[in-house]
């Protein structure tokens, strides 16, 4: 809240509090409002009183000023605490677990999908997922739910790099989902809060206390153990999972860089989340039907007998509402924080991930193996724990 919105409110509240008090009060009124303007610097008392009063009264006028001050610094700080304390507090913990529900939904659906349904066309599936975000975005503008900022060529390409990294990310998460399973997944994902604070120590020189090293260090020892003792292990997979990691890490870095160039390019020089949303979903499509014709998935689509299962087009269409939850909440949760927070929240949410992932698919893990995943995840926590010291 600006300084004068601040002001007026301690104003407000001075009035309400003294507008009861009797006919005589009415003089302390007065004094009390002009004491705020006087410590406030906006306003002073010499300008509308004679040399005469300000010779008599000055001292009076003193005492007042320092009976005033400490309401107003007193009402101010609540205010102050309102707005910094639990405003930015909540702000990061509700986008946060925003963002976690709707990335763990996400990815127990596409494993449905990819897996339970043997669907072997994940580019498809991400085209009808960011097709679907795009359809209900619409809907939601058109019913007057949110407000989308007018799309232009300077801000399409100012935003195609971002573009390109988040349907690479998307295409590479698909496949990587498809060959291992969810617990690894979640394990080899904490090479991505690696290379981001690496890329932000080189690119926004942002350094990282000596814990968090030792936790990353501990990262990457649970990776390769997890990989050695994996029992269904998949060179394919964990080829398509490091490419993911990389491009994980560059959409973070990428995106907090190009949301602020982004919004110089719109009409009223803001880009809101619910626009953002749209504006990546929408310039994927293209790139998405590109990469379809390019594979050749268009021939397994149309001849595959899993399509005609209404059930398969249930979970397909949730995982795609779940496309722009996500999409949503980890641009909420970006403004918010930051990329490595970003990372480091969506490592956190790898332990009840990977337990149901276990559970649900039924995984055969070894002693070891298990042992390797726990570690793994305890080293997130660990990583959690450095980046608040």
């Amino acid at each position: 809240m600006p300084t004068e919105l601040r002001l007026d409110t301690v104003i407000c509240q001075d009035v309400e509090e003294l507008e009861f008090s009797s006919s005589n009060d009415k003089v302390n009124v007065v004094h009390k409002l002009l004491d705020t303007f006087l410590w406030q610097g906006r306003w002073s008392k010499n300008n509308i009183t004679t040399p005469k009063e300000r010779r008599t009264s000055g001292e009076n006028r003193f005492s007042r000023a320092n009976r005033a001050q400490p309401d107003s610094t007193a009402a101010i700080n609540v205010e102050s605490k309102r707005e910094h304390g639990s405003g930015r507090s909540s702000g990061p913990l509700l986008s946060g677990t925003a963002y976690c529900i709707s990335s763990c939904s996400m990815i127990l659906l596409n494993k449905i999908v990819l897996s339970s349904y043997a669907f072997d066309a994940g580019i498809s599936l991400m085209l009808y997922q960011n097709l679907i975000s795009c359809i209900l975005v619409a809907l939601l503008s058109l019913f007057g739910a949110v407000t989308l900022e007018k799309l232009n060529w300077k801000l399409i390409r100012v935003w195609l790099p971002v573009n390109v990294i988040f349907v690479a990310m998307l295409v590479s998460g698909m496949y990587s989902l498809k060959y291992i399973n969810i617990a690894m997944v979640t394990i080899l994902k904490n090479v991505t809060n690696i290379l981001t604070a690496i890329g932000e120590l080189y690119l926004f020189r942002k350094r990282q206390n000596q814990q968090v090293w030792a936790a990353m260090f501990l990262m990457i020892i649970s990776a390769i153990t997890g990989g050695i003792t994996d029992l269904t292990f998949d060179s394919v997979g964990y080829a398509w999972q490091f490419t993911n990691c990389v491009l994980t890490a560059s959409y973070s870095l990428t995106l907090r860089r190009v949301m602020d160039k982004a919004k110089l390019m719109t009409e009223s020089g803001s880009l809101n989340e619910v626009s953002m949303v749209l504006l990546n979903n929408m310039l994927s499509l293209p790139f998405g039907i590109f990469l379809i014709l390019l594979f050749s998935e268009w021939d397994y689509v149309i001849n595959t007998e899993v399509i005609k299962m209404p059930m398969f087009w249930a979970v397909a269409t949730a995982s795609g509402v779940l496309g722009l939850s996500i999409s949503f909440t980890s641009m909420w949760f970006l403004n918010q924080t930051g990329p490595t927070t970003y990372s480091l929240v969506g490592s956190l949410n790898k332990i009840p991930i990977s337990i149901v992932g276990i559970v649900l698919f039924k995984v055969p893990v070894s002693l070891t193996n298990l042992f390797s995943i726990l570690f793994g995840l305890f080293a997130g926590v660990f990583f959690a724990k450095a980046k608040m010291a």
